[in-house]
């Protein structure tokens, strides 16, 4: 319940109003255009040290999220949330992005990671080659990486729990910060839109990326929404297609008709 708290203060409304003490620093400072630092040392779900670097290909846009892995409120939720969105994207962790899980909790170790990580492949029903990662570190490279991405959460002796908000930041492929999503819902759109702005462009179709014009993200509500000047855009571009299209089928029965009438 006291990490389920702090995902109220992602609400425009409970922004607004005096946070608790025991939630104080427990929220996002978005730090878009800053990058990861890539030579933070973290260990992964099969024990072996890795850098995060090794998930950076200056390509592959990288999903990444930090939670702990013996939380059962919050972070199973938002995890399971994602899930959703996942398997309602067409795109697969490992092909077109890849993920990349942290715990924000120095007591966990690569035991207690690879079990979650199998949990939620099986989940995923796509395979083993699937590309997320569930890592695990010490205090100073978890604090690292959560100062870096503008991450706050606090530890609550009392309740054994860390507070923390419901975020998703997505990378670019040489670990820059490109967007941020919140909350317990991740639309397949949001997904879609998200990892094409991290891979600047080389994910996604064409129809893909005119549809993402149509959007803005809208940082109040953490999501994307119809941008009115896109869709008149390309609701006119599509105008002058359709007319371009009628005039030359107009254009090719007259000069058939011309055609037929010289015979």
């Amino acid at each position: 319940m006291f990490a389920l708290a702090t995902s109220l203060m992602m609400s425009p409304v409970f922004a607004a109003e005096e946070i608790p003490p025991e939630l104080q620093g427990s929220d996002v400072v978005e730090k878009l255009g800053d990058h990861i630092d890539p030579t933070l040392q973290f260990v992964d779900q099969d024990g072996q040290t890795v850098e995060l670097g090794d998930y950076l290909d200056g390509e592959t846009p990288v999903l990444l999220t930090l939670n702990y892995y013996r939380c059962e409120t919050l972070c199973s939720i938002q995890l399971n949330a994602l899930m959703a969105g996942l398997q309602d994207l067409d795109w697969t962790a490992g092909e077109e992005f890849r993920i990349v899980t942290v715990s924000i909790d120095p007591r966990e170790g690569s035991d207690v990671a690879g079990g979650k990580r199998e949990a939620y492949l099986e989940q995923y029903g796509r395979g083993d080659d699937v590309e997320w990662d569930f890592l695990t570190g010490d205090s100073t490279s978890i604090k690292a990486l959560a100062d870096s991405v503008g991450f706050g959460f606090k530890y609550d002796a009392a309740t054994d729990q860390f507070a923390h908000p419901a975020a998703y930041m997505f990378l670019s492929g040489d670990g820059k910060v490109a967007r941020y999503l919140y909350g317990l819902q991740v639309p397949e759109r949001d997904l879609r839109f998200a990892l094409i702005e991290a891979a600047e462009g080389r994910v996604g179709s064409p129809v893909d990326r005119i549809v993402l014009s149509c959007f803005q993200y809208d940082h109040v509500d953490g999501e994307y929404s119809p941008a009115a000047f896109g869709v008149m855009r390309v609701a006119g571009a599509l105008s002058v297609f359709g007319i371009g299209s009628l005039t030359f089928m107009l254009f090719r029965r007259e000069k058939s008709w011309l055609s037929r009438s010289k015979r």
